[in-house]
């Protein structure tokens, strides 16, 4: 409320000066007229009041700037052409002086927010009938001098102009800097989609799997797994409302659609959802699952935010790829552990899977892991579970190269490949200076 009165009060301002500095011009050019003459008067009432107009009613009037311009830019021709001396050159000086001035600011406003097309024909009729202004008063009789008159004025308009140009330059350079900041912002929305959802999705899909093949042995049996996958999808719509309030783009509380109130969150995940993310993991599945965490209150609090958001992240992806290459592990090791006496320090967070099966490829180079059947764990080794979940994907390993790329520019290292004689490790070290 306070801000829109300040902008009616500056507007009620802006417009109440104009219209005092146009009345100005009229009265002082009707005093003038007889003595500077009416070629001399005329032009400069015109562009007094034609830009005051403008500039009264801005930014509405915008879009009128050019078609005022060259208006103004007319009427001061046809006082150079009009061929009368007048009787006082120092009234007509004084008014020609106004005029030149107003041109001026005339060339430098259509250059810098005139629309492109529009303001070179503008500001090249402002720049020609400018530096012909004072060929009224008294107009020389040599033509180099002539030329060189029109010379020395047509350079004023063109540093007129060229600060304008400058001034919009920056503009561009803005908003294009806008741009590419939206820009990246959309991309680190789907990086945090696929980090964070592609998780609880994953599980959703090996849970719906598994039901498939447990649904004949009774109800008793399926109805646990429908509780967990309804829960793996409210954690999945949870992580969505989320990322979206991360980027600002809901006023107001959660937005969920079916994820509990307390579930979303608008800030970022840390060390501390580490523990949640590996129990609903380890209830997705029969794979032994161990954290070793030997992180202790202080190292949960020293670590800064954005390396603590990343460790959560290195783990979800982790466990994602587990579930889509390696569902058949027999045991996967998730350790946190902080290395290095302060000052500097570094947290170091690794995810190990082991299985009996050799695997090669790696997801961060843009190859899929080889993995064998990612439900036959979560059925009960009934057999092949339908739809093939833990088959390689074609185009995937863009979580690994992204989650590389974050890891890097908080200056640490990001390393995937096999672990052992039949194990795959992820591992990631972040150095920070602790304090």
């Amino acid at each position: 409320m306070v801000m829109e009165q300040h902008r009616r009060l500056r507007a009620w301002t802006v417009t109440t000066l104009c219209a005092a500095v146009a009345a100005g011009a009229v009265l002082t050019g009707a005093l003038a007229l007889p003595a500077a003459g009416w070629r001399t008067v005329l032009p400069m009432v015109v562009a007094v009041t034609v830009t005051c107009a403008v500039l009264g009613r801005w930014p509405a009037s915008r879009t009128r700037l050019a078609p005022a311009a060259v208006l103004v830019a007319a009427t001061s021709a046809v006082g150079t052409a009009a061929g009368l001396h007048p009787r006082s050159l120092l009234h007509a000086g004084l008014m020609a002086l106004v005029e030149y001035g107003v041109l001026l600011l005339l060339v430098f406003l259509v250059v810098r927010f005139a629309e492109p097309r529009w303001a070179v024909v503008a500001a090249g009729c402002l720049a020609l009938s400018e530096s012909a202004i004072m060929l009224r008063l008294e107009p020389p009789s040599d033509p180099f001098e002539v030329l060189g008159q029109l010379s020395l004025f047509v350079l004023a308009a063109a540093m007129a102009a060229a600060v304008g140009g400058y001034l919009r330059s920056l503009d561009s350079r803005r908003l294009r800097s806008v741009h590419e900041a939206r820009k990246a912002q959309r991309l680190q929305l789907a990086a945090d989609l696929h980090d964070f959802v592609a998780h609880d999705v994953s599980g959703i899909v090996v849970l719906a799997q598994a039901a498939q093949v447990v649904g004949g042995a009774g109800q008793e049996q399926v109805l646990p797994l429908l509780r967990r996958i309804e829960a793996a999808g409210l954690q999945a719509l949870a992580s969505l409302d989320r990322t979206v309030l991360m980027l600002g783009e809901v006023p107001g509380g959660p937005v969920a659609s079916g994820a509990e109130a307390g579930e979303v969150r608008s800030g970022p995940y840390g060390l501390g959802d580490v523990t949640d993310m590996v129990d609903r993991f380890r209830t997705s599945g029969r794979s032994e699952v161990v954290l070793e965490s030997l992180l202790t209150e202080e190292h949960l609090t020293e670590v800064p935010r954005e390396v603590a958001a990343t460790a959560h992240r290195t783990v979800a992806e982790g466990l994602t790829n587990v579930r889509r290459h390696a569902g058949s592990a027999s045991s996967v090791r998730i350790t946190l552990r902080v290395e290095g006496n302060p000052p500097d320090r570094t947290l170091v967070v690794g995810v190990t899977d082991h299985t009996g099966a050799n695997r090669a490829g790696a997801d961060h180079v843009g190859a899929d892991r080889a993995g064998t059947d990612a439900a036959a764990a979560a059925a009960d080794g009934t057999g092949s579970v339908g739809g093939g979940f833990g088959r390689a994907r074609r185009g995937g390993g863009t979580g690994l190269a992204g989650l590389g790329e974050r890891v890097g520019a908080l200056g640490g290292t990001l390393t995937a490949g096999p672990h052992g004689e039949d194990g795959w490790q992820l591992l990631a070290s972040f150095p920070y200076t602790s304090g």
